[in-house]
């Protein structure tokens, strides 16, 4: 399918063995296997065209389970689903709003944030107050007129081009302040203007995710500019809100675990994942469809090849990952007692864009071993290592557990105005860059399993001084799991 277009990243990698990279036969077959005709694509579109959206605890989800178990079975590997308990169901129903003053009455679109409470069945009427971007300077403008009230969020447009730094991770940043100060104030609901132009809706978690006590909004950025140019020229609004979700108390999901034994070191494990959930408004192809399909094939490309890794290598597909790496965080507590033999644990998670740097989570050791590990497609790099930790993806637990971690961070691509939203779907993937990703880290993911080991797992004290190290108690302290970290009930306890 892609054989023409793959052909230049093809001679890259000739360049790259010609140039004298020393690397294992093996590993070089596997890494140009990707750019030949494989399922990864096809698996992608069964997943995000005829499962869709998959909020976990959906029906979807469920079929998404059994697809993956299926689809590891097709590659030939021992696979299982391990169920754990997540901590509260949520699930969006319909969710309205009425904006209305003296001669003016609209209706823009709106979602739900997930964890919003719902409102009654008649809904709920407020006076709707501008919060401006949500700074301490707002709060202090509206001072009490906020209890009782909804607030507007007024946000900047999110563009491709900001990339993740500083642009979609900086809304993550925001949302906790701007939570926490409004709640605290007694503010009724809070109202989010979609960063996202024409109409586009996305679904971002509250930032207290399952401990979230009120309803929470995102709305069209164009119905909630025109609601800021009224409240602005001095217009007072009421909003009626009305929300639907079917939310509970705890429910058993699964991960997916499939897994290629060793040849010599069957007890010593390489995990390399990808969440298999999604929010419900896409159908969840670049997050994380595009890197589940990666993963699978991953492990249908090792086993075709007939290749025989010394350590053994999980695939695990993670549940719960958006309502706050929910599997892995019950995938560590169920294998706990095996992380001692843990050498490497790897996740893929930021849509198609070109690998450019590998993130080595406060483990300086990485870096000559990710350099040797790369030789058979340094031609795909240059890869940069930034010894510095990635914490929004499934390896968090792993790394508070003292487990070494590596991450890929991408190029944003149209990762970012397509996140979590209506629009995140199959023909947004670039199928050429996924190829050459999922050739990057099946590598390294091989590399791994094969490489003589020099590093061991940290015990707390060791993770307590990486976390210190890069003072992260004070920009996260209420972050959940954060919280649990420093309270002693998350991660390694001795």
């Amino acid at each position: 399918m892609c054989v023409a277009v793959c052909q230049p990243a093809f001679l890259f990698l000739l360049l790259a063995y010609s140039d004298g990279a020393e690397a294992e036969p093996d590993a070089s077959e596997l890494a140009g296997a990707f750019l030949a005709s494989t399922p990864l694509m096809e698996d992608l579109r069964v997943l995000s065209d005829e499962i869709g959206g998959r909020i976990t605890g959906s029906a979807a989800n469920e079929r998404a389970i059994e697809w993956a178990v299926e689809r590891f079975r097709s590659v030939g590997l021992a696979v299982e689903t391990e169920p754990y308990q997540m901590e509260r169901r949520w699930l969006p129903g319909s969710a309205e709003v009425a904006i209305q003053g003296d001669g003016v009455r609209f209706a823009p679109r709106v979602v739900a944030v997930p964890f919003s409470t719902a409102t009654p069945s008649e809904g709920v009427t407020a006076p709707l107050l501008y919060g401006g971007f949500g700074e301490e300077e707002d709060f202090q403008r509206m001072g009490n007129t906020l209890d009782g009230s909804f607030v507007l969020i007024e946000t900047r447009e999110l563009r491709d081009e900001d990339g993740l730094l500083n642009g979609l991770f900086v809304q993550y940043a925001r949302a906790r302040d701007i939570e926490l100060e409004a709640f605290r104030s007694g503010a009724a609901g809070i109202v989010y203007m979609s960063t996202r132009p024409k109409g586009l809706l996305y679904q971002h978690k509250a930032f207290l995710g399952p401990r979230n006590a009120h309803p929470m909004l995102t709305m069209e950025r164009e119905g909630a500019q025109r609601a800021v140019r009224l409240l602005q020229a001095g217009k007072a609004l009421e909003i009626t809100v009305n929300i639907d979700v079917n939310s509970g108390g705890s429910y058993t999901s699964a991960n997916v675990v499939a897994e290629l034994p060793g040849s010599e070191l069957p007890d010593e494990i390489v995990l390399l994942g990808a969440h298999l959930d999604s929010w419900g408004l896409g159908t969840g192809a670049l997050d994380n469809g595009a890197n589940v399909a990666a993963v699978i094939d991953t492990a249908r490309q090792i086993q075709r090849l007939g290749l025989k890794p010394r350590r053994t290598i999980r695939f695990v597909l993670f549940n719960g990952e958006e309502q706050g790496l929910q599997g892995s965080l019950a995938y560590v507590r169920r294998h706990n007692k095996e992380l001692d033999r843990y050498v490497m644990a790897m996740a893929m998670d930021l849509g198609t864009g070109k690998i450019t740097d590998f993130f080595a989570n406060g483990r300086s050791e990485l870096e000559p071993v990710l350099q040797q590990l790369l030789a058979p497609v340094e031609g795909l790099g240059p890869f940069r290592f930034v010894n510095e930790l990635a914490t929004g993806t499934d390896t968090f637990d792993f790394m508070l557990e003292g487990i070494a971690t590596t991450v890929a961070f991408q190029a944003a691509s149209n990762y970012p105005s397509n996140y979590h939203s209506e629009s995140d779907t199959f023909d947004k993937v670039d199928p050429v860059q996924l190829r050459l990703n999922t050739s990057v880290i099946a590598t390294l993911t091989y590399g791994f399993a094969n490489v003589d080991v020099t590093w061991r797992r940290h015990d707390r004290k060791q993770v307590e001084a990486l976390v210190n190290t890069l003072e992260l108690k004070e920009v996260q302290k209420d972050y959940p799991p954060w919280q649990e970290w420093f309270s002693g009930s998350r991660g390694r306890s001795d």
